[in-house]
């Protein structure tokens, strides 16, 4: 028959069985979590670029593409209608203020001066002959003038004679009527020859006055066309280095065409392009920086053309260091230009990661996990990137392309 188990035995019974439940419990639970292990994802530690946030200026850029040009740039264009007949100078040499660059053909010019100087000497000839002619017309108005004042005091005399002769007696009234008209008629006279000759007076002065003027205008453009001929040798007006030149010897050149440029490379500025989108953020006087082989020169907008060519907006940046040793001309450069800045912002350094779109969230290492915390981002450049919240100092952010996991809470480091 049965018999009752004793306490001692039951005790070690029931201790027997926790036992087992507790070795099964946690047989499950290493179990769960070696699943979950192994279910989770996984990225080499290699594949991961990190980067600590810390605190520090962040200032907001637009990148643009720029070119190295010299500050100072002259066109040289061509005086006159010609053909090239030499080129002195060609592209790299230096010269100096009075040095030629280029030799024009001048015949054409030399015919157009010979021509217009001839006129010239024709028109001063004809101003000596209308003036002789002139002198002769007024000369003999004048002796006529003598003449009728000399007539018209004869003829005052007779009308005293005829009405002295009236009064005593001896003349009738009809005799000092007759007298009286032709005083009058020879007065008449008298005046409109004053008239004539004074209107022919002012016919001289005006006259001598056009042709002045024409031998004035005739004698700019005798002078405007010696100092082309003069300029048809192409001479260079301050120290500098030949950029370019038009070097095919005999062909034609038309007034105004730009046949050489003249540089001084001892200072440069920067050319600069960026999309019409962002024209409303450039502004006379606003920060910019060029990069050159990680080398930053600092600079600001000098001039913005008012011109969209080909959707981009052209300008101008002048650098603090334009003669820095770096500088050359034609030297492609990265430009940024600067829209905002903190001081002291949250920040890390930028990279694909960010670039990928704008994230929400960031994966912050932990222990050996990455795990994805809320994020907002700010301002940002090349070099970093502000984060607004959800990190603090210290903490290492990851900065690689993490596309693969951006569904994933926590990724396993390997």
């Amino acid at each position: 028959m049965d018999r009752e188990l004793s306490a001692a035995t039951k005790q070690a019974n029931r201790r027997k069985r926790i036992w087992q439940v507790s070795i099964a419990a946690a047989l499950v639970l290493a179990a769960i979590f070696g699943i979950r292990n192994l279910l989770a994802p996984g990225i080499s530690r290699s594949e991961v670029r990190t980067a600590m946030v810390e605190r520090g200026p962040v200032v907001a850029t637009l990148s643009a593409s720029g070119v190295v040009v010299p500050e100072h740039e002259q066109a040289i264009t061509s005086p006159i209608q010609a053909r090239i007949e030499q080129v002195v100078r060609n592209a790299g040499e230096q010269v100096k203020p009075g040095d030629q660059v280029l030799l024009l053909d001048r015949s054409f010019t030399q015919l157009a001066y010979d021509k217009l100087k001839d006129e010239q000497q024709l028109n001063q000839h004809k101003s000596v002959q209308m003036r002789l002619q002139l002198d002769k017309k007024l000369n003999s108005l004048e002796s006529q003038l003598a003449i009728k004042r000399m007539n018209v005091r004869s003829l005052q005399a007779q009308l005293e004679d005829e009405q002295y002769l009236l009064k005593i007696g001896g003349g009738t009234q009809e005799q000092v009527k007759q007298a009286e008209l032709k005083l009058k008629i020879a007065q008449q006279e008298l005046a409109q020859l004053e008239q004539d000759i004074e209107s022919e007076r002012k016919l001289l002065r005006a006259d001598e006055q056009e042709l002045s003027y024409t031998l004035a205008m005739n004698g700019r453009s005798l002078e405007e066309l010696e100092r082309k001929m003069q300029q048809a040798e192409v001479r260079a007006t301050r120290p500098g280095v030949v950029t370019w030149v038009k070097s095919e010897v005999g062909s034609s050149v038309n007034a105004g065409e730009v046949i050489a440029r003249l540089a001084d490379l001892s200072s440069f500025r920067v050319q600069a392009s960026i999309s019409d989108a962002f024209a409303d953020q450039l502004h006379v006087g606003g920060d910019a920086i060029a990069r050159i082989n990680n080398t930053d020169l600092k600079g600001s907008i000098v001039a913005i053309e008012p011109s969209v060519k080909n959707g981009t907006v052209t300008f101008y940046v002048a650098l603090e260091e334009k003669s820095h040793q770096l500088l050359r001309p034609s030297l492609r450069v990265d430009l940024f230009v600067t829209t905002a800045s903190k001081n002291d912002a949250l920040r890390v350094k930028n990279g694909p990661y960010f670039n990928s779109g704008s994230p929400d969230n960031v994966f912050v290492l932990r222990e050996d996990a990455l795990v994805q915390v809320p994020a907002r981002t700010g301002m940002s450049n090349t070099d970093f990137v502000e984060l607004e919240n959800g990190v603090q100092p210290g903490d290492v952010v990851v900065i690689s392309d993490m596309k693969d996991f951006e569904h994933v809470q926590k990724v396993r480091l390997k």
